[in-house]
């Protein structure tokens, strides 16, 4: 899946799973960036959908639903703890306080009362911060456009979602992406120095280029992992282990297979 494209989703797109590119004239899917190209007709099972019909009934049949999703991004993304997600869960399932109250190990109702209190407040600190940070990019990029800033040393790259942990690690602005790629790796995307730098910031957005060599929705097995990773660097255990530890690969519990890891 494309990070770029998921964070630049709107609320609504964000909600329906899926946003329009008018570059590419297609619906993409959010949660496997599937496309659908608008004007063509699909066929799925007996019927014929257009594209956004279609798109409607790929995340109906193919993936869990959005909320579902979203809930099991964890806190780096969503910002509950594991007690408010699972409240959260019961409340989208219609769950009244006093019966949440018997099925958890909440105390009373009041406590689960106060944590639909305490999820609301999030919701409203939420709005007011996208606000905020729209109108900070706006006017940045109204600088920019005025030349009053020139350089790209505050546009700040997108991740995946998986992250194992986001930290300053991640603080990597497009600039010093671009200086990284360009020390690394040739015109063609091999790996130009053959030395596996230290540097957290290096290492990460090293694995990120790498990254674009596998597909949502497919299932690897180790040997074809390795191939693809002989491609950059020859200690290709080191490079699959760190994809691991970095959240950008998981893999099955007999290490059998392996797989873009979306959540």
């Amino acid at each position: 899946m494309n990070q770029t494209i998921f964070w630049q989703a709107s609320v609504e797109d964000l909600k329906k799973g899926y946003l329009f590119d008018s570059q590419q004239d297609s619906y993409i899917c959010l949660v496997c960036g599937e496309q659908f190209k608008q004007g063509v007709i699909y066929p799925m099972g007996e019927a014929l959908y257009d594209a956004q019909k279609a798109m409607c009934v790929h995340i109906e049949s193919s993936h869990p639903p959005i909320f579902e999703f979203y809930l099991a991004l964890g806190k780096i993304n969503t910002g509950l703890s594991s007690g408010q997600t699972e409240l959260a869960k019961l409340f989208y399932e219609g769950h009244a306080d006093k019966e949440i109250a018997k099925m958890t190990d909440a105390n009373s109702v009041s406590t689960i009362r106060n944590q639909r209190f305490s999820i609301r407040g999030k919701y409203k600190q939420a709005k007011i911060l996208v606000a905020l940070v729209e109108l900070l990019e706006e006017r940045i990029e109204n600088l920019r456009h005025e030349r009053k800033i020139v350089s790209d040393d505050t546009k700040l790259v997108d991740f995946h979602l998986a992250a194992t942990s986001v930290d300053e690690r991640y603080a990597i602005t497009q600039q010093e992406k671009d200086e990284v790629i360009s020390r690394y790796f040739a015109d063609d995307n091999t790996m130009i120095i053959k030395e596996f730098p230290a540097k957290e910031k290096k290492k990460i957005v090293i694995l990120q280029k790498i990254m674009a060599d596998f597909e949502a929705n497919m299932e690897y097995s180790e040997i074809e992992v390795n191939e693809i990773l002989k491609r950059y660097y020859d200690d290709f255990a080191t490079i699959r282990r760190y994809l691991i530890q970095y959240g950008f690969l998981d893999r099955s519990k007999d290490v059998l297979k392996y797989w873009v890891k979306l959540m």
